[in-house]
């Protein structure tokens, strides 16, 4: 039986939405004994742009992972680089939560000595700031740059190649003179760009979604998962009072529309 590893999607997005996130996967092959399903929030944030939306996020996220053990899946993957749920995910559960903004700023830190994060939005960068931050790596960050394109969640970057591309092959080029001997991008979303950035700059470009799944795998092999020595266990779990919040939102949304 293959691994299974559910990897959660940050906003409630249809079946479309979902699929252009799941591309993602074959960016990386990791042999037939290990399966990602990638599954949606039920309500959530609109824009990961403020700490209204990460409070949001961390609780939403929280809510579709909080099962996931019970469910058979033997890893989860938070599809956001604002690792939102990760930690709290990682108290509840014991199989290993991975967020990609960690990963991907430490993964820069073994192939050089300083990186960049490259993102498409300046709504995201506060999101990226605190992440390098937390991680105690802030003298490792070279900059922080955006070519400022309001995201698109459900298309990400289809259909805009021709635009956003060489904005963001600009831009990588000045984070490398800022001195970034690594690129990060900025969001799962940007995954779209990875290939052509890789081909046009001189440097290692970082794909945090996939970079994601292969820690995902590395952890399942090796038997490795987060230390509740740190991440401590709650006494008292609440996922019902969790569910039916969010599902008291997902049915508040709907009536929205």
């Amino acid at each position: 039986m293959p691994k299974r590893v559910l990897v959660i999607v940050p906003f409630p997005l249809d079946d479309e939405g979902v699929a252009n996130r799941r591309l993602q996967a074959s960016a990386i092959d990791l042999g037939p004994d290990i399966q990602f399903d990638f599954e949606p929030v039920k309500a959530g944030a609109a824009l990961l742009d403020s700490f209204h939306d990460s409070m949001l996020a961390d609780l939403a996220l929280y809510e579709v992972g909080m099962s996931a053990q019970e469910r058979g899946y033997d890893a989860v993957c938070s599809d956001t680089m604002s690792d939102s749920g990760v930690n709290a995910l990682r108290s509840l559960l014991d199989i290993p939560v991975i967020g990609p903004g960690r990963a991907s700023y430490l993964t820069a830190l073994m192939l050089g000595q300083r990186f960049s994060v490259l993102t498409q939005w300046d709504g995201w960068i506060p999101i990226y700031e605190k992440g390098v931050h937390d991680a105690g790596l802030d003298a490792h960050c070279a900059s922080i740059r955006s070519i400022n394109m309001r995201p698109d969640l459900k298309n990400l970057l289809g259909g805009k190649e021709e635009v956003v591309f060489p904005l963001l092959l600009a831009e990588a080029q000045r984070c490398i003179e800022d001195g970034a001997d690594v690129i990060c991008l900025g969001s799962t979303t940007m995954h779209q760009a990875h290939g052509f950035l890789t081909e046009n700059l001189p440097v290692p470009v970082i794909n945090p979604g996939p970079l994601s799944y292969a820690i995902a795998h590395m952890l399942l092999v090796t038997g490795l998962s987060q230390s509740h020595s740190f991440y401590h266990q709650p006494e008292v779990p609440k996922q019902g009072m969790t569910a039916a919040m969010l599902d008291a939102a997902r049915a508040y949304e709907a009536g929205l529309e």
